[in-house]
């Protein structure tokens, strides 16, 4: 009996050991939290009193709101003097923790001495891998998720000259890497299981992509495809389309506009693809069912100078980011007729801001040359994007997700450091 002696804390082994322990009293006295697992070793405790004390019943009190409904022990009624909403009433009566009492945060898990433009990932006979185009090292590097010591390894690189993007297309049970870039023409390669290695499978002709800036792989009505943004202005940003055999041109989009970006989207069971620019606004270009091919629809105006637009969906709304170099980045909302803005993001020396979502939980990555990346979370109760975290990552050029084994990450690529990995985690507050 431990009554009325003015006792504000307890040291969390306070009880330990005392396993014959049938009746506790801490009465009338000026308790407002319990430490966690406090009476984790009373394996024979009776009966509990905890009259007289008015505890905070907010993420600290979460344990033994659990405790409670778990035990076989008699317990007085714990009473809360915060947060106001709960204020008198008594700790059973709380309806959840489990919003508040999460966080997220991102930390490293794996740094790659090499630098990087673009990441992809693919799903292959159940396992995970990266594609890392690495233009200084004139590599595409693939990786793959161990899951012994739970890291990337290296697991084979396609040579090159160049390389800018590496986009992994999966047809049936077969692998192949498209791998853009800026000299020596444009490659597909082929995963060859007697050589356990990627082996060239046909060249993508010089004179339609001189200077890939993007690659973009979409599926419409059980039809494959890949569309190459060709940011010189000689260059065709141009349609491909898988025959059984190969992929061969389907469709040039159009010419002499510097396109940066594309970006596939499917509205109401319709398909799109919005092209941006950097001598124009965004156009949006839609399918046609009965031609079969992609006709001019509509643009999104007032959006000059966009490096690339990427789509998400969010709560079942379709939404997409606009990167800019120069003035604000968007963020902009479909509403049933044509894309609204919700959110401008300052975003002066941004080369990409990437969406991603990991366990309900929304997020932009804003990658500068001028300054720390910047990652937001969506507010549900601003309907906006707030800044969530800064990490430092030299010249980001791309932010992609990859989940393995129940783990969430996200490669950050760098133009002029090391390409980091970091980690998805959720911390209990409790």
């Amino acid at each position: 009996f431990i009554e009325g002696n003015k006792i504000e804390a307890i040291s969390r082994n306070a009880f330990r050991g005392l396993r014959d322990l049938t009746h506790l009293s801490l009465a009338n006295n000026h308790l407002k939290a319990l430490p966690r697992d406090v009476f984790s070793d009373l394996d024979s405790l009776i009966e509990l009193d905890l009259r007289g004390n008015k505890f905070e019943c907010d993420c600290k009190a979460k344990w033994l709101f659990l405790w409670l409904k778990m035990t076989n022990s008699t317990v007085s009624d714990v009473l809360c003097i915060g947060p106001a909403e709960y204020q008198d009433k008594k700790l059973n009566d709380v309806t959840s923790f489990d919003y508040e009492c999460t966080t997220t945060d991102f930390v490293v898990h794996q740094i790659l001495p090499y630098q990087s433009v673009s990441v992809d990932t693919f799903n292959s006979k159940n396992d995970v891998f990266v594609a890392i185009a690495q233009p200084s090292m004139e590599n595409c590097m693939v990786l793959e998720w161990d899951h012994i010591e739970m890291n990337f390894r290296s697991y084979d690189n396609i040579t090159g000259q160049s390389i800018v993007g590496c986009k992994a297309i999966l047809v049936g049970d077969q692998v192949f890497v498209v791998v853009a870039q800026l000299f020596g023409g444009s490659h597909i390669y082929k995963y060859d299981e007697s050589w356990t290695k990627f082996v060239k499978f046909q060249d993508i002709e010089v004179s339609r992509i001189s200077k890939p800036n993007d690659i973009e792989l979409f599926e419409i009505d059980g039809e494959m495809f890949f569309v190459i943004a060709d940011s010189s202005k000689a260059g065709l940003s141009t349609v491909y389309k898988w025959n059984t055999k190969g992929f061969y041109s389907y469709q040039s989009l159009h010419e002499w506009f510097r396109d940066t970006d594309a970006e596939f989207l499917d509205i109401d069971g319709k398909s799109y693809l919005i092209l941006s620019s950097r001598s124009q606004v965004p156009i949006i270009l839609q399918w046609n069912k009965v031609s079969k091919k992609f006709v001019p629809h509509s643009e999104i105006p007032n959006m000059e100078d966009v490096l690339a637009v990427k789509s998400f969906r969010m709560q079942d709304n379709l939404y997409i980011t606009l990167t800019r170099f120069i003035g604000d980045s968007r963020v902009m909302k479909w509403n049933s007729k044509q894309f609204v803005e919700i959110q401008a993001l300052p975003s002066r020396g941004a080369m990409t801001l990437q969406p991603f979502s990991f366990k309900n939980n929304y997020y932009l990555a804003l990658g500068s040359d001028y300054t720390f990346s910047q990652i937001y979370q969506w507010d549900s109760e601003k309907k906006l994007f707030v800044l969530f975290k800064e990490i430092y990552v030299q010249a980001p050029r791309s932010f992609t997700a990859v989940s393995t084994d129940r783990r969430d990450f996200f490669f950050a690529s760098s133009f002029k450091g090391n390409t980091q990995i970091f980690e998805h985690i959720i911390i209990d507050l409790s």
